[in-house]
């Protein structure tokens, strides 16, 4: 079922997912080389504390830290831990804010320093692509627009869009529907309708798309060892488009 949210209720969405952004905008400046992914999940931990947030991702299906971070040939669900964040790194992190009752999801990829310039490609490409999918966002347009803003705007420079893992609906809890897949055909799929919240979180591989989970059933890395990127925004359909719910100020 994918729940139409009411204007209360969309305002508690807004509230978490503006400080879900406030919190990368806080790790964001403490990323640089020679930190460890602990000490940056620990700098999350406490400035949603301080806020009167919890983390979604915290003892979710037994997942152990407060963010998920992903460096370099990470796709996703990477776990802090003594990972030192090097020169040239890129840096994906990813956090989801319960506030009120209500969640806020979003994930930038960071460029750490003299970053390789294929490597800020992939990046600035992944990006371009997320926020082509959120301008197909109106109410009537279909979620295989989504999908195709995505996937015709990374194909064609090389890239790959990951399969596995997609966009979700966000509400009450943290994972809602639909399914948001960064593939699809345009006009097809469900149709979108105001008072819609849901994630565009597109991962685009420089190689191919295939991923591997490794041992610890979580971090997902891409299977023939090459970069990936991500972000995600927080949306929800309004009338004339999208509203983006964390947005960085």
């Amino acid at each position: 079922m994918i729940f139409i949210k009411t204007a209360s209720e969309i305002d508690k969405i807004r509230r978490s997912g503006r400080l879900a952004s406030q919190t990368l905008d806080h790790v964001g400046a403490n990323i640089a080389p020679g930190v460890t992914t602990r000490e940056l999940d620990r700098l999350i931990s406490g400035f949603m504390a301080s806020r009167g947030a919890v983390p979604a991702t915290l003892g979710y299906k037994r997942f152990p830290a407060s963010s998920c971070i992903s460096v370099n040939e990470v796709v996703c669900h990477g776990i802090p831990d003594s990972r030192i964040i090097m020169d040239g790194d890129l840096v994906k992190v990813d956090v989801t804010t319960v506030l009120d009752g209500f969640f806020g999801d979003t994930c930038r990829t960071f460029k750490v320093g003299n970053v390789p310039p294929k490597a800020a490609a992939l990046a600035d490409a992944t990006y371009e692509a997320m926020m082509l999918a959120i301008a197909a966002v109106r109410d009537g347009a279909r979620l295989g627009d989504i999908g195709f803003a995505v996937q015709s705007h990374v194909e064609p420079k090389g890239y790959s869009v990951v399969r596995e893992f997609v966009g979700h609906g966000v509400g009450k809890e943290f994972h809602e529907s639909p399914s948001v897949h960064h593939r699809g055909e345009k006009g097809a799929g469900v149709k979108l309708k105001s008072g819609m919240t849901f994630t565009i979180e597109p991962m685009v591989n420089e190689g191919g798309w295939k991923v591997k989970v490794l041992g610890d059933g979580w971090t997902a890395v891409t299977a023939d060892g090459k970069l990936s990127a991500q972000f995600e925004h927080t949306l929800l359909v309004d009338g004339g488009g999208s509203e983006i719910l964390t947005l960085s100020e």
